[in-house]
């Protein structure tokens, strides 16, 4: 199983970009899914988390800007920012619990480079 994630990018302060990633690989099924942010010298840090039922969590940092989604038909989750400040540059990585044949883990995306800056 291997999460990949896209979208990210240069914008500039108080724009908009969608962060999406997908699970592939065979035999699967997905839990909670998340997308985390991580800065040089710091560690990660959570920023939206969605169940497998939908319900979704943002700390105060992301809330009101940011929404998670996910497409269970498609194995996608998906990250719209919107509001975007300097502060928000990071790269960013999907998570997923997924169980397969003989596990159940969490896996992580390769992460994708989100910079806001003017």
């Amino acid at each position: 199983v291997q999460l990949q994630a896209s979208g990210g990018g240069l914008v500039q302060p108080g724009g908009s970009l969608r962060l999406s990633c997908v699970a592939s690989g065979s035999a699967f099924s997905i839990g909670a899914m998340r997308w985390y942010r991580q800065t040089p010298g710091k560690q990660r840090v959570l920023v939206a988390g969605i169940t497998s039922g939908g319900t979704t969590t943002y700390p105060n940092s992301v809330k009101g800007r940011f929404t998670i989604s996910r497409d269970n038909a498609k194995n996608m989750v998906y990250l719209q920012m919107n509001s975007l400040k300097p502060e928000d540059t990071a790269v960013y990585y999907c998570n997923a619990d997924i169980r397969s044949v003989g596990s159940f883990r969490d896996y992580w995306g390769q992460g994708t480079q989100v910079t806001v800056s003017s």
